[in-house]
């Protein structure tokens, strides 16, 4: 994925753009740019301001103050049909009355093209979404994945610059949102359109973006590719949201690669760059980075308290001796259990792998 700063690479340039309904502030001076090509993901709770920078990008809402240009183009005096955007919903919304084919042409449709190019142009869309032939048959007749891929083939036949996506997947069960997260992956190698897609789930955008914006309270707290944001948050909203980690009040020592956590244990750490011996720090430790290990083998010693099987994985709970309790979780292996709740055991991590956040 070339740098999308980079001139000419740039579908969405987003700057300042702030969005008020009445005393609430929806989003608040938001800056972003989209690669061309990019399939981007703007993650973040309930709330967080995602959906309405999507429908501003698509027109649907008008930002209270901002700049919006897509393609280098100043977009926002131009209504949605004259956007090079097409927008999926979280239900598809399709037309009931209306046959597989004729939604996926509703679009071409009103652009008045000739029938012949209309039907070439939907046969190609429904291949590409793996529902050739299914054009004669009634909305009412699909399941809820096949009506998603009627909804990508209508948005994607209009070949728009920009593909946004609103939580379209949120209300397929897990195993067929699964596989729809692999036919969206696929899509998007096989058009190379622009995709931004809204989530809340950390594992879609994780699994499905080359690089992923953090919201919360209208603001955007960091962006970066999935590795990046998971290895390097900037904060503890961000490592909190995405994945599970322990977080440990503690202090910069003496030598800036520990950190002292409560009941006086030095640790090795990951400090943030010009953090100062003696500094406050938060230490964000993820779950799968901790091992349980014999008690003389661990940084730290503790007593097992509780164990939770959960099928591919197992999470344990230790009750340090200084009384913080930490929680490990590792891939099931299947070997025979060297553990026993109540039992004295070790927990230790690979330098580094302990962040050191400011906040």
């Amino acid at each position: 994925m070339p740098d999308p700063v980079q001139s000419g690479t740039i579908a969405v340039s987003i700057r300042g753009i702030t969005k008020r309904f009445g005393e609430v502030v929806a989003l608040d001076a938001a800056d972003l740019d989209v690669a061309r090509g990019e399939f981007f993901s703007l993650l973040g709770p309930s709330g967080c301001g995602k959906t309405t920078l999507l429908r501003i990008i698509g027109g649907f809402e008008t930002p209270t103050s901002g700049e919006l240009l897509i393609g280098g183009r100043d977009a926002l005096g131009d209504p949605p049909h004259r956007r090079r955007t097409n927008m999926i919903f979280q239900h598809g919304a399709l037309f009931p009355h209306l046959s597989v084919a004729r939604n996926v042409a509703f679009g071409l449709e009103m652009k008045r093209l000739p029938r012949a190019e209309i039907a070439r142009k939907v046969e190609e869309a429904l291949g590409l979404v793996r529902l050739g032939g299914y054009g004669d048959r009634g909305v009412d007749q699909l399941s809820g994945g096949q009506r998603q891929r009627v909804a990508l083939a209508r948005a994607l036949v209009n070949e728009p610059e920009v593909l946004l996506l609103d939580e379209p997947l949120s209300a397929l069960d897990l195993q067929l949102r699964l596989q729809m997260q692999e036919e969206l992956r696929r899509i998007h190698r096989a058009t190379g359109s622009t995709f931004i897609f809204v989530t809340h789930d950390q594992g879609e955008a994780i699994s499905m973006s080359d690089r992923l914006a953090v919201m919360s309270g209208g603001r955007i707290l960091q962006i970066g590719t999935p590795r990046d944001v998971y290895e390097n948050p900037s904060r503890r909203f961000v490592a909190e949201f995405i994945g599970h980690s322990n977080f440990i009040e503690a202090r910069i020592g003496q030598d800036p690669t520990t950190a002292e956590i409560p009941g006086g244990t030095h640790v090795p750490v990951r400090a943030p760059e010009g953090a100062l011996p003696g500094q406050d720090v938060l230490v964000s430790l993820r779950y799968e980075r901790v091992e349980v290990v014999e008690p003389a083998q661990g940084f730290l010693g503790g007593v097992l308290e509780d164990e939770i099987y959960m099928g591919p994985t197992l999470r344990r709970s230790v009750r340090l001796d200084g009384g913080l309790v930490l929680i490990s979780e590792a891939g099931n292996t299947g070997a025979a259990e060297r553990f026993t709740i109540g039992g004295r055991v070790g927990l230790r991590w690979s330098p580094g792998t302990a962040l050191a956040l400011r906040d």
